[in-house]
This record gives structure tokens, sequence and C-alpha cells, in this order.
């Protein structure tokens, strides 16, 4: 502060002070919740305290399941009409960008609007999970003090830290979680109460227990994941818990854990985090899944779709869409546990998997094998490294590229490098959250700049798939193709029935051709 104050940058001289740390949540809400008892006239109540009190008064496995499944008592015809309303609501969003970012598209746009409802493609029919409940093949489970007072309790938070609450409620009554995760919960919960160790406390730092992941499979195999912070433990102590972890889930416990692992887990370090090395316990050191009638195995921190039948409704729609022959390449960017180009593999001449996460890489590699083909490769790195250079590499005369990247979306540079590599004409875009990658759509279907080189793409089909029953996320498909100046038309007409905006014709609407403006 002494260093900087005073100084003088760009004309202008800095000055430095104290900022005021914003109010801990837990420590505002715990004083408000003081002051209202202590009867002290004028208090105000704590952002969402009041609907706090009014929802404790329902019984636990009620708040919670509002809280991780706020569909629950919705009838499934409803649930699927509201998330096909949500994503007709992205459609026209991108609609109005498409035209706010390409002006040679208006035309385009306008026949597409006409046909389809003021969207800018067909919206085709969601597709529901062939399972509403215990679907889920992955949980995420906080250890904490329980709202019913039970200390050690282990499942899902009642409430957020910001919202000041860490209260914890059993999943034992969820309809979303599976009866053998539900299993493995109570018997470590069990567990943890007999150890001497307390619950870590995001309020103090302090404590050791802090997460517990369970991965589930269809073939009755199950890993757990306990993540611990070790704060000043000696290695020796560390070395004896994982040795009473093994004991007590491998004598005589029914537990049905297959795999256990042990993760430390610093100071500070956000619940989830996929860099931490896992140590392995004891059991198998990977769980095994199968998926449209291929075998695939699961790596702790490997990506792999949370419900598994669902998986199989989207992955199949995938490859509809892709439109792929013996003569195809398929660029699978996020590729995972390799899922889809594995699926796809035997329909092509070849597939390229692009993955972050190095432990997915080696299950994709071992996968591919497991299911004899040879015409796989997978490569480990960020797809804004990896996929500009690999996509360059591709000399194939039908080039397709599948992208289901994390809840963000892709990095730019990725969006930058489709755009670039012309040779490139569909891609299939399976997005978990529609709405965070509306800048990657916006930026495929753009009118060309110095900074986005290439013909733009554009959108011709769209679908929601519901993995996510009795909440309100989905997966959507959107297949865009990139548009051909030359021809005047899509690169791929044949999906779509002929009309004036493939044609290049656009006498029917009365406006200039945008192939013609952009060729001239």
């Amino acid at each position: 502060m002494k260093a900087v104050h005073g100084m003088q940058w760009k004309s202008k001289v800095l000055s430095v002070r104290l900022a005021k740390p914003k109010a801990d949540p837990i420590l505002k809400k715990r004083k408000l919740d003081e002051e209202a008892e202590g009867g002290q006239p004028g208090t105000k109540r704590a952002a969402g305290s009041q609907e706090v009190e009014e929802n404790e008064e329902e019984p636990l496995n009620i708040q919670i399941a509002n809280v991780v499944t706020p569909l629950w008592n919705i009838p499934y015809e409803e649930q699927l009409r509201r998330k096909e309303k949500e994503v007709e609501g992205v459609l026209q969003k991108l609609t109005r960008e498409i035209g706010n970012n390409n002006k040679a598209m208006l035309p385009w746009l306008f026949v597409q609007k006409e046909k389809y409802n003021k969207i800018c493609c067909p919206l085709e029919a969601l597709r529901p999970s062939p399972v509403q409940t215990e679907y889920r093949n992955k949980c995420e489970f906080v250890i904490g003090v329980g709202a019913d007072g039970e200390d050690k309790t282990v499942g899902f938070r009642l409430g957020k830290y910001k919202g000041g609450s860490c209260a914890v409620v059993s999943p034992s009554e969820t309809t979303h979680v599976s009866s053998e995760a539900k299993r493995v919960v109570q018997g470590f919960q069990q567990f943890i109460r007999t150890t001497p160790y307390a619950v870590y406390s995001p309020e103090t730092y302090e404590g050791h227990w802090r997460q517990l992941t369970v991965r589930t499979s269809r073939i009755k195999q199950t890993m757990a994941i306990v993540f611990f912070n070790p704060q000043k433990l000696q290695e020796e102590e560390i070395e004896e818990l994982k040795q009473s972890l093994h004991q007590y889930f491998t004598e005589g416990k029914e537990s049905g854990i297959t795999s256990l692992y042990f993760v430390r887990m610093g100071q500070r370090t956000s619940a989830g985090t996929e860099d931490l090395p896992c140590e392995h316990v004891t059991g198998e050191e990977w769980i095994h899944e199968e998926l449209l009638g291929l075998k695939f195995r699961i790596s702790p921190h490997s990506f792999f779709q949370t419900n598994t039948p669902a998986a199989e409704v989207l992955y199949s729609a995938v490859g509809e869409w892709a439109q792929l022959d013996q003569d195809s390449t398929v660029l699978d960017v996020c590729c995972g546990t390799g899922t889809i180009g594995i699926s796809l593999a035997k329909r092509v001449k070849k597939v390229i998997g692009i993955e972050l996460c190095q432990e997915a890489v080696e299950d994709a590699k071992a996968n591919a094998e497991a299911n004899g083909l040879t015409n796989v490769e997978f490569h480990c790195g960020k797809a804004e490294d990896v996929f500009p250079t690999i996509l360059n590499a591709v000399v194939s005369p039908s080039v397709t590229a599948i992208v289901d990247p994390p809840r963000a979306g892709l990095h730019s540079k990725v969006i930058l490098a489709i755009r670039r590599a012309e040779h490139l004409k569909r891609l299939v875009y399976v997005a978990c959250n529609a709405k965070a990658a509306m800048n990657n759509f916006i930026d495929l279907c753009r009118a060309p700049s110095n900074r986005v080189r290439g013909a733009p793409f554009r959108p011709v089909r769209a679908m929601a798939v519901d993995l996510f029953p009795q909440t309100m996320h989905c997966e959507t498909i959107l297949l865009f193709e990139r548009v051909d100046y030359k021809s005047g038309s899509s690169a791929l007409s044949n999906v779509m029935p002929s009309s004036p905006d493939f044609t290049g014709d656009t006498s029917a609407v009365g406006v200039t051709s945008p192939f013609r403006s952009l060729s001239s």
C-alpha cells in the first residue's frame, strides 16, 4: 500500500485505502438472529432468512427435496413442458443475436422465423429420461452439522453459505439418489462418527471431514471418494485413518463399495477440485459401466454423464444428427472417457478425442481397446491449445466436430479455430447449460471479421434431452452447418426440405440474397 499510494500512473495519481470486507454471511445471520431473539427494535433480517424461517416449519425431507429436486412434486409431463419452454426461450434469444451479429443472415432468418414459430430452426420434441427416480450415478455429498443438530452428518446442504446456512440433511428420502449411494452414505456416516476428527468448517477453516463422492454403475459397482483436510496431522495419523477406512468397508460391512479412494483437500480448496491426487485405499482402481452395448471404465475424476439410460438417448440422437459414413472423421471435443466417439467409431473412418483430464484420457484409451477399436485416438490437453493443431492436421473429405463442453462452454479460441477450418462443415453442440453456451453459439454464427475468420455456421436443428428429472436442467443438442456462400446454400442442404433459404432464391421474401451480397 505504501509503495502504490501517491504513485503516478497514466497522468493520474493513485490513492490506496483498505477495503471494507463484506460481512461473513454466517456471522451476519447469527448476529441478526441473536438480535431478533433479544427483541431489539429495528433489526433487519438477513437476506433470505424470512424464507428460511417459513420453510423451517416443513419436515426436513421436504425442505431438502425442494433444494436438490425442486420439481419433485410436479407431474413429469409438466416438467418436460417447462424445460421445452426454457429451450425455446434460448433459441428465441439466439435468433435475435444472429440477426444482430450477422446482417447477411437476415433474409434466411426471416424465412426460418416464418416456418418455425419465430425461432431460427426447428425445435424437435424433448426426449424424456427413461428413468425419473434414482437416476444419478454420481453424487457429491457434503459433511457437516445436520439440520437436526446431529454432528458429522453426510448429505446435501439445506442452503448456501452466502445465504447464511451450512446445515446438512441426509439424502435418505431424496428421489434422484440411488439406493446404492444412500447405503454408502449411511455406512460412511456411521464410520466418521466413530473417529475423533471433526467436520471441516467453512467459517473457521478448522476440522477435517469435507466431502464424500459416490459413483455407481448399472453392473452394481460402487466407488467412494473421501475428501479430508489433513490440517496439521502427522503422516502416521493419516495412514492409520486410511487403514481404519479400509478395515471398516471391507470387513463384513454391507456398503457395496468396490473401489475406495482418499483425497487430501487443503485449506480453502473448493469442493470438487479435479486436480487433487486420489490415493487408492482398497478395491478396484475403477468402476465399469455398459452403455449402448459398449464397456467403459471410469476413474475417480473422469467425466461420465450422470444419468446412464438418458445418456444412451442423448448419444443415439447425436449419432443420428451427425450423418456419418465410412469416410467421416469425427472430432470429439471434451470427450471425457470417450463415450460419444467410441459409440460412433464403427460407423466412421476415424475418431479423434480431446480431453483435459489425464485420468479420463487413460480411461478413454483403455475403453477403445476393451471394445476392440483401432480407429480411435485421444489427446490430453486444454481444447483451446490442442484442438487448432489437430484440426489443421486432419485431411478428410468429411469432417464433423462433436463438442460436449463443461457448463461454461468452449474457450473462444476453440470456436475461432472451428470458424477458420473451412473443411469442417458440420458441428453437433451438446450443451448442459444452453444459456451459458450462448456466446459460443453467437460466435459460430456471427459475420466474418478480423477476429472471426471463415464462413459462419447456422443452426438447422435443435432438441433437448432430459438427463435431470425433478430439476429444471436438461441437455440441449444443436446441429450447426457451415454456410456455403459460393453455392448459395447451407453446406449440407439435404438435411432440410427445399426452401428459399437453402436455394439462395430469396425473391419469395422480397429481399436480396445474403450470399450474392457477401460474394460481391
